[in-house]
């Protein structure tokens, strides 16, 4: 399955309520969604029909994320007085938006993956998910900071092991879509700083010159799962109505965490 097909996919199973994405480019990808939805792109050249309410932010997902209330667009409510002349509710415009589907596939440098999963996780909740693209290079060449070939990942791959390393609490379920594979992540937890704590330790150790040492696990696959595997697997819909009753972090995630041990790069 390509990356376009299990993202289509993804937006059925997850039944989410709003989208963002970084990374726009030409619209390939934006143009699944139909639900409020916020793309974020320096450079967008978008050719492809969007179909959906959209938020296209010309700015890096850095300077984007530094906003005032940078999800303003998927509220449901702007200025209470002109929700108010328009008689709808005033209400949402103080209410937290809580991420249902984030696609990262941004610069594909690890440091600016790993910054915009931070921005990501700050908006999102226990059964929000989250998808970080490119994690499985075909080659060490294709995994190189420095671009030197036409299909290139960089070294984004390094999520995999930063996650796993200083955020055990996440669930996460690489997948082994075409062309380079994608790494799911449930379990996100707005309150967690570790990452921007431990942010200049993370970069001092996994940023290095190339060639990239590129694990032979990642080359391989080998604890990837088939697509197919992962959107048809049952834990959807009891996600899907558990995070629409608003059910706590501490008794859902447990029950997520179970359904999905299988699957897990932890497995």
């Amino acid at each position: 399955m390509k990356r376009h097909e299990f993202l289509r996919e993804l937006h059925k199973v997850s039944a989410n309520r709003n989208y963002l994405e970084i990374g726009v480019n030409d619209g390939r990808s934006l143009t699944l969604s139909r639900v409020p939805s916020i793309a974020i792109d320096p450079a967008f050249k978008v050719v492809s029909e969007i179909r959906c309410d959209v938020h296209l932010a010309k700015a890096t997902s850095d300077d984007f994320f530094a906003r005032q209330n940078p999800l303003a667009h998927l509220t449901g409510g702007r200025h209470p007085l002109r929700n108010l002349a328009r008689n709808r509710s005033p209400f949402g415009y103080w209410q937290r938006t809580t991420l249902d589907l984030s696609f990262i596939d941004g610069m594909h440098l690890f440091e600016y993956a790993l910054r915009d999963f931070i921005n990501v996780e700050k908006h999102s909740d226990w059964a929000s998910v989250i998808v970080l693209d490119d994690m499985l290079p075909r080659s060490i060449d294709e995994a190189a900071r420095d671009r030197h070939t036409n299909a290139w990942t960089g070294d984004v791959y390094k999520l995999i092991e930063i996650l796993a390393r200083y955020r055990p609490d996440l669930v996460t379920v690489l997948v082994d879509t075409a062309p380079t594979g994608q790494l799911i992540v449930f379990g996100a937890d707005p309150d967690n700083t570790v990452l921007s704590d431990k942010y200049d330790e993370i970069i001092a150790e996994f940023e290095v010159a190339d060639p990239q040492k590129v694990p032979e696990s990642v080359l391989e696959r080998t604890p990837a799962v088939k697509p197919e595997t992962l959107v048809e697997a049952a834990f959807w819909a009891p996600l899907v109505k558990s995070r629409n009753r608003g059910t706590k972090r501490g008794k859902g995630l447990e029950q997520l965490r179970r359904s999905l041990e299988p699957l897990s790069t932890s497995r």
